[in-house]
């Protein structure tokens, strides 16, 4: 149930991380809105993840997908563009997340 969790969590942390760009600096209610309760939601599910998991591991996956994932959206949706420096970073933080899984045992 953890990984489910932290699954979930991940999908609130690239929403939060994306709604914070549309917020255009907390100006702009409903995606003000949308990005605090992906906050709130990502940080809820995260906590529930992390009672199996250790807190390493569970917060680093959190943030290394989280952060590709919104790399990735951000690509589609705003138009920015993935250079070979943030291919190579992708690689990087997929291979720490695989190297975490393996050293957890999991």
């Amino acid at each position: 149930m953890a990984w489910i969790y932290l699954s979930i969590a991940i999908v609130f942390e690239i929403g939060f991380a994306l709604g914070t760009n549309a917020t255009q600096g907390f100006t702009r209610l409903w995606p003000s809105v949308f990005t605090l309760l992906s906050a709130a939601g990502g940080i809820f599910t995260l906590s529930l993840a992390l009672k199996t998991l250790d807190v390493g591991v569970g917060y680093t996956i959190w943030t290394g997908i989280g952060s590709i994932g919104t790399v990735i959206l951000g690509a589609l949706i705003y138009k920015e563009k993935i250079t070979p420096a943030k291919l190579g970073s992708f690689a990087a933080i997929i291979g720490g997340v695989v190297l975490l899984k393996v050293a957890a045992g999991i």
